[in-house]
Order: C-alpha cells, then sequence, then structure tokens
C-alpha cells in the first residue's frame, strides 16, 4: 500500500466508526430531503411525523445491517437495498395502520440519501476494517494465512512488537517458549488482542473445525433453546402466509413435469431430520424415470436431470413442496440440508461428528448451501459441515436473515445448481 492511500484511508478512518456513519445518516438522509422540501419549516405535524418515521427506519436499518454483515464473507454493499426497503417498509405500514399523514416525496428521499450514504460507506469500510495480522511462527497458527481476508505478517523474531497490527495469531495448544510469552505479555499490555488461530479462522472462513472432542465439549455449540421456539414459531407463520403464493408455483411446475415426462410429478425420499429422526421429504421430480443410474447424490452436469428439471433445480423450484414439511415441523426455511438416509450414514462412518448437525432442524436453505452449494463427495461434506457446526454455534435471527438475503441472490444467478 502506497504512501498516498494510506494518507487517504487515514483521513477516512472515522467512517468505520457507527457513530459517524449514523451522524452521516442523519444529517444527509434525513435533514438535507427535508431542507430540500421545505427549509426550515419544520413546525407541521406531518413533517414531524415524516421525521419521525424516517430517523427510526435509518435507526432500525442501521442496526440490522450491523448486526447481519458482522458475519464473514458478507459484503455491506450488497445488503443495503434490501435492508433499507424493509426499514421503511415497516415505518410506512405503520403509518397506513395508524392513518398518519407523512410527506411520501420526503420519505423516498430519505429513503434513497440514506440507502446511498451506507452504500458509499460499504465500499469503503472493508478497507478501513480489514484485519493486519501478526502470526507467530509455531504450531498450527500459519494454517489461517491462506485467507484473503486479512493482511498477514509472519513473526520472525521475538524482539520488536508489531507495528500497526490489530491482532496477533497464536497456537495457543502448542509448547510456547518463554521469549514467545513475553511477546504475547507485552502485546496484550500494548492493547494488541491475542488470538488463537482457530478463533481467527472461524471469523474468516465461517466454519467451525472440530477435529477433538476437547475442543468443542458439545456445551458451546448448543443452539439458543428460545431462539429454537421461536423459529419454529416464525417458520410456521411464513409457511401459511406463503401458502397460497407456493401453490400458484408449485400448479405451474407440476404441469410443466407433467407435460414434458409424464408422472409422477412429486419425488419423496427418506431422509434424516431433528434429532437423527427420519422423515420423508417431498421435492418435485426432476429426473428421468427410466434411468438406471441408481447413484444416491447427483454431480455437475448430472444427466439423468430433465430439461425441465434442470429449470427447476436452478431456481429451486423443486425444494417448494417442502413447505408441507415445514407445516409438519419437520424442516425449516433455514437451516443444514436433511441428507437422504444411505448419504447419512455413509458421512456418519466416514466424518468425525457429523450426527451434531442433527440438533437443529433441517432447512431448505443454509449457511453450507450458499456457500457450497450442493455436494456429495466426503471431502466436500466434511466442508460443508463446518459450514453447519458454525450455523450451530451462532445460530441467531442475524444470521438467519443474512442467509435468507444471499438465498434470493443465488436464485438469480443459480450458484450450486446440480
Amino acid at each position: 500500500m502506497t504512501e498516498g492511500s494510506d494518507g487517504a484511508q487515514h483521513r477516512l478512518h472515522f467512517l468505520a466508526r457507527n457513530r459517524y456513519q449514523l451522524a452521516g445518516a442523519t444529517i444527509f438522509g434525513i435533514v438535507l430531503p427535508a431542507m430540500l422540501r421545505t427549509g426550515l419549516h419544520w413546525g407541521s405535524g406531518s413533517m414531524q411525523t415524516t421525521l419521525a418515521g424516517t430517523f427510526t427506519a435509518m435507526l432500525l436499518g442501521a442496526y440490522l445491517l450491523r448486526r447481519m454483515t458482522t458475519f464473514p464473507g458478507t459484503q455491506t454493499a450488497y445488503y443495503v437495498a434490501p435492508v433499507f426497503l424493509v426499514s421503511f417498509g415497516l415505518a410506512v405500514t405503520l403509518f397506513f395502520f395508524l392513518r398518519l399523514d407523512y410527506s411520501r416525496l420526503q420519505f423516498l428521499m430519505s429513503f434513497a440519501f440514506v440507502a446511498a450514504w451506507f452504500s458509499i460507506v460499504g465500499i469503503i469500510e472493508p478497507a478501513l476494517r480489514r484485519p493486519r495480522l501478526v502470526v507467530l511462527p509455531f504450531g498450527a497458527a500459519q494454517r489461517v494465512m491462506m485467507s484473503d481476508r486479512a493482511d498477514w505478517t509472519l513473526a520472525r523474531t521475538s524482539d520488536a512488537l508489531p507495528t500497526n497490527a490489530t491482532g496477533v495469531v497464536v497456537d495457543l495448544r502448542s509448547d510456547i517458549a518463554p521469549e514467545w510469552e513475553r511477546f504475547l505479555a507485552r502485546a496484550a499490555l500494548a492493547g494488541i488482542p491475542v488470538y488463537h488461530w482457530k478463533q481467527i479462522a472461524e471469523s474468516l472462513t465461517g466454519t467451525v473445525e472440530i477435529e477433538h472432542l476437547s475442543e468443542n465439549t458439545f456445551g458451546s455449540l448448543l443452539p439458543s433453546s428460545v431462539y429454537l421456539r421461536i423459529k419454529h414459531l416464525i417458520d410456521f407463520a411464513l409457511a401459511i402466509v406463503s401458502l397460497p403464493f407456493v401453490l400458484a408455483i408449485c400448479a405451474i411446475a407440476a404441469l410443466a413435469i407433467w407435460l414434458s415426462d409424464g408422472r409422477p410429478i412429486f419425488f419423496r425420499q427418506k431422509r434424516i431430520g431433528l434429532g437423527g429422526r427420519p422423515f420423508t421429504v417431498f421435492k418435485f421430480r426432476t429426473m428421468a424415470q427410466d434411468s438406471a443410474d441408481t447413484r444416491p447424490f447427483t454431480i455437475k452436469n448430472d444427466p439423468r436431470i430433465t430439461r425441465v428439471g434442470r429449470w427447476l433445480r436452478r431456481y429451486r423450484i423443486d425444494e417448494l413442496p417442502q413447505v408441507i414439511n415445514i407445516l409438519r415441523g419437520e424442516m425449516s426455511w433455514i437451516g443444514p440440508r436433511p441428507e437422504a438416509t444411505e448419504l447419512a450414514e455413509w458421512y456418519e462412518n466416514e466424518i468425525p461428528f457429523y450426527a451434531y448437525r442433527h440438533i437443529v432442524r433441517p432447512g431448505i436453505s443454509g449457511w453450507a448451501q450458499v456457500h457450497q452449494g450442493n455436494v456429495a463427495e466426503i471431502k466436500a461434506a466434511s466442508g460443508k459441515l463446518q459450514y453447519d457446526f458454525y450455523y450451530i454455534k451462532y445460530f441467531s435471527p442475524w444470521l438467519d436473515l443474512l442467509i435468507a438475503a444471499k438465498t434470493v441472490q443465488i436464485l438469480f444467478t443459480g450458484h450450486g445448481a446440480r
């Protein structure tokens, strides 16, 4: 990085702080549109209602955006528009039901200016917040240096403290020599955080790697029981609300399958669900009926998939009948994908702790799906399991909202379809 770019980053560093982001959004997104429309005449009831509504919507949107974008691999700028559409939409809905008078033009202007401000911040902020990490040269700590989401420096000597570092990465389970222990103590006294390498790996990759039982104790990965119940109620409510829309799409998909390839329309399969209990999953049939290939998983450009089936898979329409499974309490909208019983048994024999993913309800979409797509091989399934463990460890409405947003993006790209 050049000296000029360092200076520019230093001048813009205030944008990495939440209070300055909110102050800028208030000035450019709320005060400026109000002044453009009425000058400083803010005494009318509709103006005060509009100001209160836009300020509340801005705060709610900023809060949601911050909570969603704390997870690895999330680019803030991609989620600004949908998040603020939700927060400003909720404000408009509240105005409608309370029959409050407000300025629609100013509301639209505030939405546009606030979204523009946070989009600019979302583009600039990642460079300002990019971790600059010093890795100590022993143990397994150097494994994290493969990630391109941080700037890495390998410590060569224990004499000097790192310069401009935001953290020190060390394998705390290795034997640490006395000189490196003193180095870590000096770093902590200087206010530089010291991280175990797996903690950094989680924050950069969005995965939780478990190699030994002692690393987990099967307590740190227990999901919140309160949110489990709330999420189940939300799943059921969303399934009921979306049912007319889902049924309309399903009718078109069923007709397309019947006209192109005849019956059966649906595909049923035993899969493993919550608590390791098997259940029957429902999907639209996307494979030819007379195929001699009986593999339990699909491959890229699988010849068994029909022309209509390939289109249904690309846009995940083949998964829509699983709304029935949600209504029956067997699945969720968001969660680890349920595997066929034979695949689950295979994985469980080959992958340590595989069955632990059944501690939450399986989902139509999930953290692993939005990162990997569909996988079947043992190596890929091991990586998928690490994403599932991450989802369980950080199980929250914010992670579910992020997965939902990423799923919508994937619907338009077809990423991971087979």
